[in-house]
């Protein structure tokens, strides 16, 4: 039975846990470790791919543990065995990579134990089927990464961007508290199954709606509750980043999903409106503040916060074609929006562990200190590329069709009855396409930067090749792009079974269309033709490259880049990132990004070079968490003198409360 393989398998990887705290500092626990993970990653993934290609029945199981009346349920069907794909195929390439990476890491000690806690945590809230086996699981998985962001805790920055995400944990898990209490009612019944069978008043859906976006949207980086993501991801070690910034984003979207989609019944149409307009918001949100930033990991990190907001889209779409009875768009707008989270977990995986190989080479994060890598590290220059394409969504990389799909979406919105959809939904459009434009922007300026020109410092001059498990863990993953957008079809077809579960229909069988193309709702109004466009570009370059060789001049000529007449052999001569991301930060800059230049230009006579200085904040951060940060900590402060009363106060504040309470009761009465 697949409910009690997987709980097997996640409870050996809480045992793996215990055996990392007795043999953590032992030469060999790095590989044992990882090697245990690795090898359950891939059990688990193998039972998910089972369950959901087989197109197995929901299965269940209930243990006698947790809530007395209640105990701990458990199920798998379509939609956490797709979950559990994405979890643990990304589980298992950052276990892979981890055998490389994990031995560089100065405190093994502090992340070996916690590493496989957080895939057991993880794991447990995909097959959890009750509201407090839910939440205990979902607070399992924000603690186990929580300490893994600690790790290098004697960093200050590092010890901050614990504390931020430890508290925008919390109060996410207390909106799904709040969530599940609402869809519980006065009954008190957690279990989902109960759940699906009850009706509830209109206001209370549109408020349970609103707590599933706090709460799942503050995991998975919602803009305005994305504050945490930037700091934590880049805090973490790097397998640990990609597990966080691919795979957790997508538990969070899984919660989501699970909640609005399958819990809370029937949708109405305007739940559609605050979920498109915080998910445009977000989806070009992040990628400016992702063209902005220098720090490599902080980067990715903003660009999850895009990509995460592209997904949301999708399911906003479903959410508006569902409302509607518009069963075929709504299939359409939820595959695109699984497809693009599928796609996110592969590419965005495989460009954290290029920054961390790149740290590891060069010990630097800041792509200003970098360049010249392509000739140093090649194979990681080459994958690294290819995540970029595939994340720029351009073919035949799977980041192309997922979004491809996403606005076939939104070219259905027309039939919409609704205004405000007619109106929002074009709109919601027209911020994906910048979107993604500005994502092809900030990806050729942080390849550019980093891998090509000169070296900038002699640790980018001395960088050599990371190990053989890091670069493989690479190169699988690039391949998955490649067979994910050159075959989608196969992919559309496996996710079927999730999308006809919540949805009622799916989208066409794609794998009855001749030539491996991808019809969304029919051949006359689009198709896609992976393998076609990937053959075409394939001889398009061999050709060239022939041509070129033949026809130009055989004359081997060496020579600089044009240097606008000044030879100068300094690297700081080169283009940087600041003038890459200049204009793009003057149009958007000021307004949105709250960026600031300071010319400091000395007069005549004085020796002193000219500086030009550039801040950019994050508005929502200024606004919102600053003024509240300051307040919490002027009332801590207020609140501290309490501890310093006599007992004679502490026996009046006492008094005091007890009538309160007292007055209290009486008027509730």
């Amino acid at each position: 039975m697949a409910v009690s393989a997987t709980l097997a398998a996640i409870a050996v990887l809480l045992g793996t846990a215990t055996l990392a705290i007795a043999a953590h500092r032992r030469p060999s626990a790095t590989a044992l470790i990882y090697g245990i993970c690795l090898a359950v990653s891939l059990l688990l993934l193998a039972l998910a791919g089972t369950s959901l290609l087989g197109r197995q029945p929901a299965q269940h199981l209930t243990l006698p543990i947790g809530l007395p009346w209640l105990g701990a349920r458990f199920r798998i069907d379509a939609l956490t065995a797709f979950f559990q794909i994405v979890i643990n195929l990304g589980a298992a390439a950052a276990s892979l990579y981890a055998l490389g990476y994990g031995r560089h890491e100065e405190a093994p000690g502090r992340v070996l134990p916690f590493y496989p806690v957080f895939l057991a945590g993880m794991n447990l809230v995909l097959v959890a089927d009750d509201a407090f086996t839910f939440l205990v699981a979902w607070e399992f998985m924000s603690l186990s990464s929580w300490a893994l962001v600690l790790a290098h805790h004697h960093d200050r920055e590092n010890a901050r961007a614990g504390y931020i995400y430890i508290l925008m944990a919390s109060f996410g898990t207390f909106a799904l508290l709040l969530a599940f209490g609402l869809l519980a009612g006065p009954s008190g019944q957690y279990a989902f199954g109960d759940i699906r069978g009850m009706t509830h008043a209109g206001w209370l859906e549109g408020l349970v709606l609103v707590l599933a976006l706090v709460g799942a949207g503050s995991k998975a980086g919602l803009v305005p509750l994305h504050v945490w993501l930037p700091l934590a991801h880049p805090a973490a070690p790097s397998h640990v980043s990609a597990l966080m910034s691919g795979v957790m984003t997508k538990v969070a979207i899984y919660g989501f999903i699970r909640i609005v989609f399958d819990l809370l019944g029937p949708p109405s149409w305007w739940w559609s409106l605050p979920v498109l307009g915080l998910a445009s918001s977000t989806a070009v949100l992040g990628v400016l503040y992702a063209l902005m930033q220098r720090d490599l990991k902080r980067l990715l990190a903003y660009s999850t916060v895009e990509n995460v907001g592209i997904v949301f889209i999708g399911l906003g779409l479903a959410l508006a074609f569902m409302a509607n009875n518009m069963a075929g768009p709504a299939a359409l707008a939820f595959t695109a929006a699984l497809f693009h989270a599928f796609n996110h977990s592969l590419f965005k995986s495989l460009m954290f562990f290029g920054a961390g190989a790149v740290l590891t080479a060069t010990g630097a994060r800041d792509i200003e200190k970098l360049g010249g890598l392509i000739l140093r590290m090649p194979q990681t220059a080459f994958v690294f590329l290819g995540g970029v394409l595939a994340i720029s969504a351009l073919p035949p990389l799977n980041g192309f069709v997922s979004e491809w799909l996403m606005f076939q979406a939104v070219l259905l919105s027309p039939d919409l009855p609704q205004w405000g959809l007619k109106l929002s939904v074009p709109a919601v459009g027209a911020m994906l396409a910048l979107a993604a434009a500005l994502s092809a922007a900030c990806f050729v300026r942080a390849f550019g930067i980093a891998f090509l020109g000169r070296p900038r410092t002699p640790e980018a001059a001395k960088a050599a090749e990371v190990d053989t498990a890091s670069r493989a863990s690479m190169f699988v993953l690039l391949a998955l792009c490649l067979i994910a957008g050159v075959l989608p079809g196969l992919l559309i077809d496996a996710i079927a079974p999730t999308v006809a579960g919540q949805i009622g229909q799916s989208m066409p069988a794609q794998s009855t269309i001749p030539g491996w193309s991808i019809v969304p709702i029919a051949e006359s109004r689009s198709s896609y033709n992976g393998l076609l466009v990937f053959i075409f570009i394939t001889v398009s370059t061999l050709v060239a490259i022939q041509f070129i060789h033949r026809f130009a001049s055989d004359a081997l000529r060496r020579a600089p880049a044009w240097d606008c007449g000044f030879p100068n052999s300094d690297p700081a001569t080169q283009y940087t990132a600041d003038s890459f991301a200049q204009p793009v930060r003057r149009v958007f800059g000021e307004n949105v990004l709250m960026a600031r230049d300071t010319v400091d230009m000395p007069p005549p006579g004085d020796p002193r070079p000219a500086r030009l200085t550039v801040t950019v904040r994050d508005p929502i951060w200024e606004v919102a968490y600053a003024p509240l940060s300051s307040f919490i900590s002027y009332a801590a402060e207020q609140l501290n003198h309490l501890q310093f009363l006599t007992i004679r106060r502490y026996l009046s504040l006492v008094f005091a409360a007890l009538i309160i309470l007292l007055l209290g009761g009486a008027i509730w009465s």
